[in-house]
């Protein structure tokens, strides 16, 4: 059996899948930081980096104190690179979406042990300005992709322009190396 992996975009846990480990390893198998980077295609320094940030934590140390990770510690590195590459966030961001995921999980089960209304209106609460967080967390990254698709649009749009009237004959700017449109 696999570990939950956190969703931290919603408010569910998922499985980690049998094809999210390593496809030449049982499961439950731990894997030493060379073999994680190979799946992952992260460097074992940046993997050690993300561990000092406090993104990871491997799933334990071998008797040589190598660390050693699982199939949802590969999951999290492959969510992590995701959202630094995919979806531009800060490891300052990935933290914090990190974080709050941990600490909904962690009220939940307050939440459900608890039948006192004033702890359980403090946990809503909470979760609730949690999500506030994330929502303007991803709103900002979702202001500023918009600039910058604007922005592209804007270039292209100068490039079809200048690209139309060198097709019809006419060269605005002859002889000039450095075209605006390339800015």
């Amino acid at each position: 059996m696999t570990k939950p992996v956190p969703d931290v975009l919603t408010s569910t846990t998922t499985e980690a899948h049998e094809d999210t480990a390593p496809t030449d390893s049982e499961p439950g198998r731990l894997l030493r930081i060379q073999e994680v980077a190979a799946e992952t295609g992260l460097t074992t320094r940046a993997i050690r980096y993300y561990e000092e940030m406090g993104l990871l934590e491997p799933a334990g140390r071998s008797d040589g104190a190598y660390r050693l990770f699982d199939a949802s510690d590969l999951e999290r590195l492959r969510f992590i690179r995701s959202l630094r590459d995919d979806a531009g966030f800060s490891l300052a961001q990935i933290g914090q979406l990190l974080e709050d995921d941990v600490a909904r999980e962690r009220n939940r089960e307050r939440f459900r042990s608890t039948t006192d209304r004033r702890e359980r209106r403090t946990l809503l609460l909470d979760a609730r300005d949690r999500v506030d967080r994330q929502i303007a967390t991803l709103e900002d990254k979702s202001s500023r992709l918009a600039g910058m698709i604007e922005a592209a649009r804007l270039r292209r749009r100068h490039l079809d322009a200048h690209l139309s009237e060198l097709e019809g004959g006419q060269d605005p700017h002859p002889g000039r190396g450095d075209h605006p449109a390339f800015g």
